[in-house]
């Protein structure tokens, strides 16, 4: 692990105090700490129909502006909702005004509230009921927007004949910086197929009775394999996310300390499919390294990101970040934003 930043699923309350709005400034403030902090990254979750965070660019834009180091980013963004060429303008527009601090996590998604909801979004897939199909073609359309590709004709009448066009604005390096978000060995190997980085979900779908941080390693080498098999020219990255609590005041051991026996791994299912989701660590930092020390995945992976609980406010979740900075994360690899 060379690098570590926060996830943000950002839950907010309508009519209570944390309400979108709150919530919204709240992200702001904690990615603002963490820069200052060294921490690497600030990503997002991005869920519709739902009092979570959703269109992610204004939130990133922001925080991009009021820092200096820290990568800003979506894990991830659900392509079924999206207009792909837009999404690259605004992509573009974003890393251009970040100095390429982009990192852009996209997948098909998980499920929603919405019932087919890109739907109401003015998307429909014919071919089958989860849109896997349609949000692959779009991603597809995304990429090849990114990396500068003359996607529509010129007006003959401007340019003359046989002119076409990119995408403007356009970022050099930023196709470096998409990740595909995979729940399973074989999205993962697709992912590597299409030359982007891997952000290894933070459920599996897959339940063979191997720890989740097994499965993920195994996941993570099949990626890496595929990636050496498609000649791709650079070394792309791998990030996995978990759930991580360093106990070192009474506050935290209220909130995390005092959860029991039995937090291991979990097993569930999710879109008709039995899933492994990863366990919740807490404890000490001494006992916290030597447990992340011997999560496979973790030391395969180059960066890893912490599920932060949003709803505790800026001031609790700086001080779990800086907790895990100084007490945990060294012992791990971890290289400081602005350090390389």
């Amino acid at each position: 692990m060379k690098s570590f930043g926060f996830l943000s699923f950002g839950h907010y309350d309508n009519g209570g105090d944390l309400d979108a709005g709150q919530m919204l400034r709240d992200a702001v403030e904690i990615s603002v700490g963490a820069d200052e902090l060294g921490v690497n990254g600030a990503s997002f979750r991005v869920h519709h129909f739902a009092t979570q965070a959703a269109s992610p660019i204004p939130l990133l834009s922001t925080i991009a502006g009021k820092t200096s180091r820290i990568e800003v980013g979506t894990g991830v963004i659900d392509m079924r909702y999206e207009n792909p060429l837009h999404l690259a303008e605004e992509a573009a527009a974003l890393d251009l005004l970040s100095d390429q601090r982009v990192a852009l996590g996209i997948s098909r998604g998980s499920p929603e509230p919405a019932l087919r909801g890109w739907e109401a979004f003015g998307y429909e897939d014919h071919t089958e009921p989860k849109a896997a199909n349609m949000a692959r073609e779009k991603f597809d359309r995304f990429l090849r927007a990114i990396r500068g590709e003359e996607l529509a004709p010129a007006d003959p009448q401007q340019f003359g004949p046989g002119k076409r066009l990119r995408i403007e604005p356009h970022s050099p390096g930023l196709e470096r910086r998409i990740w595909w978000g995979a729940g399973s060995a074989s999205t993962a190997e697709w992912a590597a197929q299409q030359g982007v980085n891997l952000m290894s979900s933070t459920l599996l779908t897959e339940a063979t009775g191997a720890a989740f941080g097994d499965l993920q390693a195994e996941q993570i080498a099949r990626y890496r394999q595929a990636w050496s098999a498609a000649g791709h020219e650079w070394t792309p990255r791998v990030s996995v996310s978990r759930s991580i609590f360093p106990i070192t005041t009474d506050l935290d051991d209220l909130y995390f300390g005092r959860r029991g026996p039995g937090q291991g791994d979990q097993i569930g299912i999710i879109d008709d499919t039995r899933s492994t989701f990863g366990r919740t660590y807490a404890g000490e930092p001494d006992k916290l390294i030597e447990e992340l020390q011997a999560d496979a995945a973790i030391q395969a992976a180059d960066t890893l990101m912490l599920t932060i609980p949003s709803q505790l406010g800026v001031d609790y979740n700086l001080h779990l970040l800086e907790s895990f900075a100084e007490h945990v994360a060294p012992a791990l690899g971890w290289v400081p934003a602005g350090a390389h």
